[in-house]
């Protein structure tokens, strides 16, 4: 077991450690320079998926803001609350501005993967979509690069689906001990029947849902920041100052200066908003959207979402209450809990309970999806409802004994290791068809010149292409 222990430690060094961090970021500037700062140039259309997006004929298909709500759902956790938290802890308030700079890199990451995604969508024969950085990696670089997507899925499904899931069912039901004084046994009961009854209805039942919770959760988050905010309306311009000089380790208030808060800053926010994992991209492909570039706009929204709006919502409430301390040793969720009792009173945690509560079973669904969406890779072309339906019984048990044993959650030590490894195979994915996405970018482009008001993708004229005919034909005809 020790010998295993030490495998994953040095896989989780030479990923997260060494690797994946500077790639992220570096070809995140790639993408922002050559595709001409895209993901500011549409910032103003990422918008109007919120209001509607594409509205798909059949009852059952997935629409661009179903998909967007499902993706924001799985970005948005408890990194947004006690991620947050440990990075101004460690790095100071300027670890919040490198938050920043992560997300606006990120944004065209997203765009980059997402588009990917729909390009090489399939059609499944209910009529649903299927895709992602496995079929991606498959249909855009050939046969030969199988290894590679079957690698991928399948520390896709084991890290997200099997892993994650079991943290997001102990923070649940600690949150609910610490709150409300229940039980972790009845939790873990409650999470999974309610779990069951949405991951059984497959991605339409999780999308409908999400497109009520999302909306729900993000609201009530914001709402305590910005009463935050507004009471303490005239300290704001000297914060931002603050959180500017931190940046950059003019008046640091933590040991390490810039280093560290860049070093936390950047760590925090990838791990926030996955802009460059691989992940969103599953989600991404089940949409019906008019072209492969519509939903990687979309989904670019959902990183801003993550991290510009809600992981700044958690680090003004902290920083604009009286309990942070610079350097001090604390536990995330404590210090934000906290920090909203500074400034409402104790009722405040309640309210951050149910916050908690609906950012970690958005999550846990979004989590199941993505391994669901990785077995029906593996099992592509035959029977793919038996595994199917063990992974859907194995993510129940899954999220009882994390809720019920949280000691049980250290078994899952592989999980970041193997997230290391999906996110370095995806991110060398992305470099080898990038050239790909500038084309689907430059057609998007050119239709928009023409005053078209939403370009339509035509697989007519990508033809060296390994795509699904079917999977564009309605597209095609609108």
């Amino acid at each position: 077991m020790d010998a295993i222990h030490t495998l994953f430690n040095t896989i989780d060094t030479l990923t997260w450690g060494w690797a994946l961090i500077p790639m992220l970021i570096i070809f995140g500037l790639f993408f922002t320079v050559v595709s001409g700062f895209a993901q500011f140039k549409y910032f103003r259309r990422m918008f109007k998926f919120l209001r509607t997006g594409d509205t798909p004929n059949s009852p059952k298909a997935i629409s661009g803001r179903q998909a967007l709500f499902v993706s924001i759902g799985g970005r948005v956790g408890g990194g947004n609350i006690a991620g947050v938290a440990v990075a101004i802890s460690i790095g100071g308030p300027g670890a919040v501005f490198w938050m920043w700079v992560v997300a606006l890199v990120g944004m065209m990451t997203s765009i980059v993967e997402c588009t990917l995604a729909q390009l090489y969508k399939h059609k499944t024969a209910d009529g649903h979509f299927r895709g992602g950085s496995a079929r991606f990696i498959l249909h855009g670089l050939g046969e030969k690069y199988r290894w590679m997507a079957v690698a991928y899925s399948i520390c896709l499904m084991l890290s997200f689906s099997i892993g994650f899931n079991a943290f997001q069912g102990n923070t649940v039901a600690g949150a609910v001990l610490d709150s409300l004084n229940i039980e972790r046994m009845w939790t873990g009961i409650a999470l999974a029947i309610i779990g069951g009854i949405i991951i059984f209805g497959g991605i339409t039942r999780i999308s409908k849902v999400s497109d009520i919770i999302i909306p729900i959760m993000a609201f009530v988050y914001i709402f305590m920041a910005l009463a935050v905010i507004v009471l303490n309306i005239a300290e704001i311009p000297a914060l931002i100052v603050t959180i500017v000089k931190n940046a950059f380790g003019i008046d640091s208030v933590v040991g390490g200066g810039m280093g560290i808060a860049i070093a936390q800053g950047m760590r925090r926010g990838l791990f926030s908003n996955e802009a460059g994992l691989g992940s969103v991209p599953n989600v991404a492909a089940t949409a019906h959207v008019s072209h492969p570039v519509s939903q990687g706009i979309a989904q670019s929204l959902s990183v801003f979402i993550d991290t510009i709006i809600i992981c700044s919502c958690t680090a003004f409430i902290i920083l604009l209450g009286n309990v942070y301390e610079p350097g001090a040793a604390i536990d995330g969720v404590v210090l934000t809990q906290q920090s909203l009792v500074s400034h409402f009173g104790e009722w405040a945690k309640y309210l951050l309970t149910f916050s908690i509560l609906l950012f970690s079973f958005s999550t846990i669904i979004y989590n199941y999806y993505l391994g669901e969406n990785a077995l029906s890779f593996l099992f592509y072309g035959k029977k793919e409802q038996f595994p199917i339906l063990l992974l859907r019984c194995i993510v129940i048990v899954v999220l009882f004994l994390g809720a019920t044993a949280p000691g049980a959650t250290a078994v899952f030590f592989f999980s970041d290791p193997l997230m290391g490894i999906l996110a370095l195979l995806n991110l060398l994915a992305l470099i080898m068809l990038f050239p790909q996405v500038m084309r689907l970018l430059n057609d998007y482009r050119q239709q928009l010149k023409q005053g078209v008001e939403e370009p339509v993708f035509n697989p007519d004229q990508f033809t060296d292409l390994d795509i699904d005919r079917e999977a564009w034909k309605v597209q095609k005809q609108k």
